[in-house]
């Protein structure tokens, strides 16, 4: 997929603040490669976005991941931080504490509560998820279309010693110390790919795989009946980014997810978790790190073509070049 071919339909799986960064640098490749007049491109990108750490606090439906994605794309989120919005304000959240409502480790800013506001309105108004993220995206040019997973209401809650509890519990307040037995999701089994999802995946040039954790944001979407066979069939190459580097999770603690579900934080045995699609997984090709290097022998005996590149994202440039690696792996 060079820039002198045809523009692409690139469809990308991602959740979280690594997913964000990952899809700033999709967009930004896709501009420089497949430029168009307007300062945008002519490659058609779509993001599913993982919605399983979805929760309702104050009586306000809350998606962090698809947020995170907005922002990100709309050049409005707060870098610093790594989620929510720049130049916010606590004064509502600080008044919801005070009569003791909502979760007092779980900050919400005004910016952001504006847009919980707006979509509990619109799900109280009849609107569908997929409808509500069309309508949270069409503030901004993002230059991608965004999807959720499934319109369904999937929530991931976690299992550990101290009891059940909601993932942004586990993952917030906790930073993922207590001990995971294991992830549930009530309801994903019934629940059906969001509008668009499974044609995206079937009409998709290239399927990429962000470096977004294996367990709570990938993992989800691909455990919605019907989105990993979508995969597996697609006409597509898919290829998946580790988010794993010299047996650390890039960002977050996905090492403690990896945990609690048996798999190894090494970039080879998270590859072999989604496996080769010639096998009757999802991957034809796993880009990993320059310090995973000696891996890639055990990556191919898997049936995965290992990539070797840099996968650090530090900054648009940088993810820029981590997408144009992941594209090349789908030449």
């Amino acid at each position: 997929m060079n820039a002198g071919t045809h523009a692409p339909r690139i469809v990308v799986l991602a959740g979280g603040v690594g997913g964000s960064k990952f899809v700033l640098g999709v967009r930004e490749a896709a501009r420089r490669r497949w430029p168009d007049a307007d300062g945008g491109t002519r490659a058609e990108i779509t993001v599913i976005a993982n919605t399983g750490d979805d929760l309702w606090l104050s009586g306000l439906r809350l998606q962090p991941d698809v947020d995170s994605m907005i922002y990100a794309l709309a050049g409005v989120n707060d870098a610093e931080r790594g989620w929510g919005r720049a130049g916010e304000s606590e004064r509502v959240a600080a008044e919801l504490h005070a009569w003791g409502s909502g979760w007092p480790w779980f900050t919400l800013g005004d910016l952001d509560l504006g847009a919980h506001v707006a979509r509990t309105g619109w799900l109280h108004d009849g609107l569908s998820v997929t409808q509500v993220v069309a309508r949270l995206a069409s503030r901004w040019p993002l230059g991608i279309r965004l999807l959720p997973m499934t319109d369904a209401e999937v929530d991931t809650h976690v299992e550990t010693e101290q009891g059940r509890m909601h993932f942004q519990e586990w993952w917030t307040r906790h930073r993922a110390s207590l001990p995971a037995r294991g992830f549930d999701s009530p309801g994903i089994a019934q629940a059906a790919p969001a509008p668009g999802v499974l044609e995206s995946l079937a009409a998709a040039d290239v399927i990429i795989f962000a470096p977004s954790n294996p367990v709570v944001s990938l993992g989800p979407i691909l455990a919605v009946p019907g989105i990993d066979d979508a995969v597996r069939a697609a006409g597509g190459v898919v290829v998946g980014v580790s988010p794993i580097i010299a047996g650390a999770p890039v960002r977050g603690m996905a090492d403690a997810c990896l945990a609690a579900v048996g798999i190894e934080a090494t970039a080879a045995a998270v590859g072999r978790h989604y496996g080769a699609r010639d096998h009757g997984g999802l991957l034809d090709a796993w880009l990993i790190a320059e310090e995973d290097a000696a891996l890639a022998p055990e990556i191919e005996a898997a049936g995965v073509r290992a990539e070797v590149r840099p996968l650090w994202m530090r900054d648009l440039e940088t993810s820029a070049a981590l997408a144009d690696a992941a594209l090349d792996a789908a030449s």
